[in-house]
Protein backbone atom coordinates (compact mmCIF):
# COMPACT_ATOMS: atom_id res chain seq x y z
CA UNK A 1 0.00 0.00 0.00
CA UNK A 2 1.11 3.66 -0.89
CA UNK A 3 -0.38 5.11 2.53
CA UNK A 4 1.41 8.87 2.89
CA UNK A 5 3.69 8.59 0.08
CA UNK A 6 3.16 11.57 -1.66
CA UNK A 7 5.81 11.69 -3.94
CA UNK A 8 5.96 10.40 -7.90
CA UNK A 9 7.22 7.02 -8.26
CA UNK A 10 7.03 7.49 -12.01
CA UNK A 11 6.16 3.71 -12.37
CA UNK A 12 9.43 2.26 -11.07
CA UNK A 13 11.20 0.59 -8.03
CA UNK A 14 13.07 2.91 -5.53
CA UNK A 15 16.33 1.50 -7.43
CA UNK A 16 15.02 2.11 -11.17
CA UNK A 17 14.27 5.88 -10.22
CA UNK A 18 17.24 6.91 -8.77
CA UNK A 19 19.43 5.58 -11.44
CA UNK A 20 16.68 7.60 -14.05
CA UNK A 21 17.27 10.52 -11.81
CA UNK A 22 20.93 10.10 -12.03
CA UNK A 23 21.47 9.91 -15.11
CA UNK A 24 18.64 13.15 -15.72
CA UNK A 25 21.08 15.40 -13.95
CA UNK A 26 24.10 14.16 -15.55
CA UNK A 27 22.76 15.11 -19.02
CA UNK A 28 21.51 18.37 -17.33
CA UNK A 29 24.96 19.60 -15.83
CA UNK A 30 26.43 18.43 -19.21
CA UNK A 31 23.79 19.96 -21.77
CA UNK A 32 22.35 22.79 -19.76
CA UNK A 33 19.21 21.90 -21.11
CA UNK A 34 17.02 18.38 -21.76
CA UNK A 35 13.58 17.58 -23.43
CA UNK A 36 11.37 14.88 -21.31
CA UNK A 37 8.39 14.64 -20.09
CA UNK A 38 6.68 16.95 -17.49
CA UNK A 39 6.19 14.70 -14.81
CA UNK A 40 9.98 13.47 -14.92
CA UNK A 41 10.70 16.95 -15.09
CA UNK A 42 9.35 18.18 -11.96
CA UNK A 43 11.08 15.31 -9.89
CA UNK A 44 14.30 15.89 -11.73
CA UNK A 45 14.26 19.60 -10.34
CA UNK A 46 13.52 18.62 -7.00
CA UNK A 47 16.18 15.79 -7.36
CA UNK A 48 18.77 18.21 -9.07
CA UNK A 49 19.03 21.50 -7.01
CA UNK A 50 20.04 20.32 -3.49
CA UNK A 51 23.05 19.53 -5.97
CA UNK A 52 23.64 22.67 -7.52
CA UNK A 53 23.09 24.08 -4.12
CA UNK A 54 25.87 21.96 -2.55
CA UNK A 55 28.32 22.93 -5.56
CA UNK A 56 28.48 26.53 -4.19
CA UNK A 57 31.00 25.51 -1.08
CA UNK A 58 33.57 24.00 -3.21
CA UNK A 59 35.30 21.30 -0.44
CA UNK A 60 36.03 17.49 -0.45
CA UNK A 61 33.17 16.79 1.30
CA UNK A 62 30.28 18.33 -1.06
CA UNK A 63 32.33 16.70 -4.27
CA UNK A 64 32.10 13.34 -2.57
CA UNK A 65 28.42 13.80 -1.61
CA UNK A 66 27.39 15.17 -5.06
CA UNK A 67 29.48 11.98 -6.31
CA UNK A 68 27.32 9.94 -4.13
CA UNK A 69 24.28 11.07 -6.24
CA UNK A 70 25.64 11.31 -9.80
CA UNK A 71 28.84 8.76 -9.87
CA UNK A 72 30.04 10.05 -12.72
CA UNK A 73 33.46 12.02 -12.05
CA UNK A 74 33.71 14.69 -15.32
CA UNK A 75 29.89 16.09 -14.32
CA UNK A 76 31.27 16.44 -10.98
CA UNK A 77 34.05 18.42 -12.03
CA UNK A 78 32.13 20.67 -14.79
CA UNK A 79 29.30 21.47 -12.18
CA UNK A 80 31.73 22.72 -9.30
CA UNK A 81 34.30 24.54 -12.20
CA UNK A 82 31.62 26.15 -14.49
CA UNK A 83 28.39 25.89 -12.78
CA UNK A 84 28.74 26.81 -9.67
CA UNK A 85 30.37 29.96 -10.35
CA UNK A 86 27.75 30.96 -12.48
CA UNK A 87 24.63 30.71 -10.12
CA UNK A 88 26.99 31.76 -6.45
CA UNK A 89 24.40 35.07 -6.12
CA UNK A 90 21.28 32.99 -7.23
CA UNK A 91 19.58 31.96 -3.82
CA UNK A 92 17.50 29.37 -5.24
CA UNK A 93 15.08 28.17 -8.55
CA UNK A 94 18.38 27.19 -10.52
CA UNK A 95 16.20 25.46 -13.16
CA UNK A 96 13.51 26.32 -15.42
CA UNK A 97 10.48 24.00 -17.07
CA UNK A 98 9.16 25.21 -20.80
CA UNK A 99 6.41 22.95 -22.01
CA UNK A 100 6.84 22.18 -25.02
CA UNK A 101 3.09 20.31 -25.98
CA UNK A 102 2.27 16.64 -26.42
CA UNK A 103 3.89 13.69 -26.98
CA UNK A 104 2.46 12.08 -30.30
CA UNK A 105 2.72 8.35 -29.02
CA UNK A 106 0.92 8.30 -25.64
CA UNK A 107 -0.31 11.93 -25.18
CA UNK A 108 2.09 12.67 -22.37
CA UNK A 109 3.04 16.51 -21.75
CA UNK A 110 6.51 16.90 -22.72
CA UNK A 111 8.78 19.72 -21.78
CA UNK A 112 12.39 21.18 -22.16
CA UNK A 113 13.71 21.64 -18.48
CA UNK A 114 17.23 23.89 -18.42
CA UNK A 115 19.47 25.82 -16.03
CA UNK A 116 18.48 29.15 -15.82
CA UNK A 117 21.94 31.01 -16.48
CA UNK A 118 22.54 29.45 -19.24
CA UNK A 119 20.35 30.78 -21.54
CA UNK A 120 21.26 33.24 -23.24
CA UNK A 121 17.69 34.41 -24.70
CA UNK A 122 16.41 34.92 -20.99
CA UNK A 123 19.34 36.23 -19.59
CA UNK A 124 19.40 39.75 -18.71
CA UNK A 125 23.28 40.25 -20.25
CA UNK A 126 21.63 40.30 -23.59
CA UNK A 127 21.81 43.39 -25.76
CA UNK A 128 18.96 45.43 -25.14
CA UNK A 129 16.90 46.80 -28.55
CA UNK A 130 17.72 50.13 -29.27
CA UNK A 131 15.12 51.73 -31.24
CA UNK A 132 15.40 55.43 -33.34
CA UNK A 133 12.57 57.65 -33.07
CA UNK A 134 12.68 61.02 -35.93
CA UNK A 135 11.87 64.29 -33.97
CA UNK A 136 9.49 65.38 -36.47
CA UNK A 137 5.87 64.86 -35.24
CA UNK A 138 2.46 65.04 -37.17
CA UNK A 139 0.84 62.56 -39.56
CA UNK A 140 0.37 62.06 -42.84
CA UNK A 141 2.65 62.58 -46.09
CA UNK A 142 5.29 64.59 -43.08
CA UNK A 143 5.26 61.55 -40.94
CA UNK A 144 6.22 59.76 -43.97
CA UNK A 145 8.80 62.17 -46.02
CA UNK A 146 10.65 61.98 -42.74
CA UNK A 147 11.61 58.28 -42.59
CA UNK A 148 12.83 58.94 -46.38
CA UNK A 149 14.90 61.67 -45.60
CA UNK A 150 16.66 60.03 -42.77
CA UNK A 151 17.07 56.81 -45.07
CA UNK A 152 18.91 58.77 -47.87
CA UNK A 153 20.92 60.38 -45.14
CA UNK A 154 22.12 56.70 -43.99
CA UNK A 155 22.77 55.60 -47.64
CA UNK A 156 25.11 58.98 -48.40
CA UNK A 157 27.15 57.97 -45.01
CA UNK A 158 27.12 54.55 -46.03
CA UNK A 159 28.08 55.14 -49.62
CA UNK A 160 31.89 55.09 -50.72
CA UNK A 161 33.36 58.23 -51.86
CA UNK A 162 33.42 57.12 -55.15
CA UNK A 163 30.23 56.60 -55.43
CA UNK A 164 28.99 60.31 -53.81
CA UNK A 165 32.10 62.18 -56.23
CA UNK A 166 30.13 60.31 -58.84
CA UNK A 167 26.77 61.80 -57.62
CA UNK A 168 27.99 65.25 -57.47
CA UNK A 169 29.24 65.24 -61.13
CA UNK A 170 25.42 63.82 -62.43
CA UNK A 171 24.33 66.59 -59.97
CA UNK A 172 26.22 69.75 -62.05
CA UNK A 173 25.29 67.74 -65.00
CA UNK A 174 22.32 68.67 -64.69
CA UNK A 175 21.99 71.99 -63.40
CA UNK A 176 22.23 73.43 -66.77
CA UNK A 177 19.21 71.92 -68.14
CA UNK A 178 17.37 73.46 -65.10
CA UNK A 179 18.52 76.20 -65.87
CA UNK A 180 17.49 76.33 -69.53
CA UNK A 181 14.32 75.84 -68.15
CA UNK A 182 13.74 78.34 -66.15
CA UNK A 183 15.04 80.38 -68.87
CA UNK A 184 12.50 79.49 -71.31
CA UNK A 185 9.35 81.34 -69.27
CA UNK A 186 11.59 84.66 -69.84
CA UNK A 187 12.06 84.53 -73.39
CA UNK A 188 8.26 83.90 -73.84
CA UNK A 189 7.82 87.19 -71.61
CA UNK A 190 9.91 89.33 -74.05
CA UNK A 191 7.63 88.22 -76.34
CA UNK A 192 4.96 89.09 -74.66
CA UNK A 193 5.95 92.73 -74.37
CA UNK A 194 6.70 93.88 -77.80
CA UNK A 195 2.99 93.58 -79.46
CA UNK A 196 2.62 96.10 -76.19
CA UNK A 197 5.72 98.34 -77.64
CA UNK A 198 4.35 98.12 -81.33
CA UNK A 199 0.32 99.14 -79.63
CA UNK A 200 1.61 101.96 -78.18
CA UNK A 201 2.58 104.28 -81.56
CA UNK A 202 -0.93 102.58 -82.78
CA UNK A 203 -2.46 104.47 -80.23
CA UNK A 204 -1.18 107.97 -80.25
CA UNK A 205 -1.18 108.24 -84.06
CA UNK A 206 -4.89 107.64 -83.70
CA UNK A 207 -5.44 110.34 -81.25
CA UNK A 208 -3.17 112.43 -83.92
CA UNK A 209 -5.69 111.62 -86.33
CA UNK A 210 -8.37 112.63 -84.36
CA UNK A 211 -6.53 115.92 -82.98
CA UNK A 212 -6.32 116.79 -86.98
CA UNK A 213 -9.93 116.04 -87.51
CA UNK A 214 -11.49 118.24 -85.01
CA UNK A 215 -9.37 121.24 -86.13
CA UNK A 216 -10.28 120.91 -89.61
CA UNK A 217 -13.81 120.10 -88.85
CA UNK A 218 -13.53 123.86 -86.61
CA UNK A 219 -12.02 126.19 -89.33
CA UNK A 220 -14.97 124.78 -91.63
CA UNK A 221 -17.29 125.86 -89.35
CA UNK A 222 -15.31 129.21 -89.20
CA UNK A 223 -15.12 129.49 -92.84
CA UNK A 224 -19.11 129.20 -93.36
CA UNK A 225 -19.62 131.53 -90.55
Amino acid sequence: MRHGKKFNHLGRKTAHRKAMLSNMACSLIEHKRINTTLAKAKALRGYVEPLITKSKTDSTHSRRTVFSYLQNKEVVAELFREVAPKIADRPGGYTRIIRTGYRLGDNAEMCMIELVDFNEIYSNESATKTTRRSRRGGSGEGAKAAPAAEGTEEAVAEAPATEVAESEVKTEEATPEAEVVEEVPAAEEVKAEEPATEEAPAAEAKEEKKEDDSSDNADEAKEEK
